[in-house]
């Protein structure tokens, strides 16, 4: 067994239908925060004694949450009002909004050039809508709308490489924009598998893991591009996370409510958690090997350690 349940967080009941998005860990300061679409609200979590703790209000549709630990800094993507929000940890009382392209979801973060990249799914009935937005953060201003070939999802930031990886659903591909020209496409990674969803790096092997929608979960060279390996997924996922030191890969899949782990050097699943229909977000710890599952229905987190 690898995902040991330790705990579950009761959270606020949700104010209209919907649930929870994508979540983010603040190692030092032991904090979750963690995107309550349908309360229109981050929900902050203490990581040491796994209680909630409070929640940030008025932001629409929030989707994504994304934290720079360089930076001691949070960020969310709003859906409802096509802005992303900037706050200091513990200082939500100053989050400022910037507007971005249409319906952003995907975070990502550039600490060494203080770009904030946010990965828009737009909106088919308006054209030229398929965006990716580049944020100055110590301007707090959007300085690029890239366009992109279509619907975006998850994003990531290489350190290494100095580049944002973007998922595009249709036509699948991976699109790369470099930190140094933030105003543009690089290049693409063709995806052999349709609808590119969830998205992670592992940095010393230099692979991406791409969960898609159509059933695999796909690793590419993420120089190359090559395919080097797939593995087929119970479900449709959305979130997943790579941990580095157990050499694990997170998927959560929503229907019907369960969280896969793979083994990553042989790409073997080792591992199938039930959770609860609907469960389609993740948080993770890499410090404290704490993964975290969000149920909508009943509106509270369960709790896990990987113990290897």
């Amino acid at each position: 067994m690898s995902l040991e349940q330790v705990d579950e967080i009761a959270l606020p009941a949700h104010h209209r239908p919907g649930g929870f998005d994508h979540a983010a860990v603040h190692g030092p300061r032991r904090e979750l925060y963690v995107a309550h679409t349908a309360n229109n609200a981050l929900d902050v979590i203490d990581c040491q004694t796994n209680k909630y703790l409070r929640s940030v209000p008025r932001l629409d549709g929030v989707a994504g949450a994304l934290v720079s630990e360089e930076h001691d800094l949070v960020f969310t993507s709003n859906r409802g009002k096509n802005t992303v929000g900037i706050f200091s940890a513990g200082q939500e009382e100053a989050l400022i909004k910037v507007a971005v392209g249409v319906k952003p979801n995907g975070l990502a973060y550039d600490p060494g050039r203080g770009l904030l990249l946010a990965a828009n799914v737009g909106d088919p009935s308006t054209p030229e809508s398929f965006t990716v937005s580049m944020v100055d953060v110590s301007a707090r201003a959007m300085i690029a709308d890239i366009p992109v070939s279509g619907r975006t999802r998850w994003t990531v930031f290489d350190a290494e490489a100095a580049c944002f990886y973007v998922n595009v659903a249709h036509p699948a591909q991976i699109v790369i924009v470099e930190g140094a020209s933030p105003d543009r496409v690089a290049r693409t990674l063709p995806v052999s598998a349709v609808g590119p969803h969830g998205l992670d790096l592992d940095a010393a092997t230099r692979r991406l893991f791409c969960a898609c929608d159509g059933g695999p979960l796909i690793v590419l060279d993420a120089r190359s591009g090559i395919e080097l390996a797939r593995a087929e997924l119970t479900g449709a996922p959305d979130v997943i996370f790579f941990n580095r030191d157990r050499r694990h890969l997170y998927v959560a899949i929503g229907d019907p409510g369960l969280i896969e782990v793979f083994e990553t050097d042989g790409m073997r699943r080792v591992e199938v958690i039930r959770t609860e229909a609907g469960a389609h977000t993740l948080g993770f710890d890499q410090t404290h090997q704490t993964v975290y599952a969000f149920l909508p229905a009943s509106h509270r987190a369960l709790v896990f350690q990987d113990r290897g």
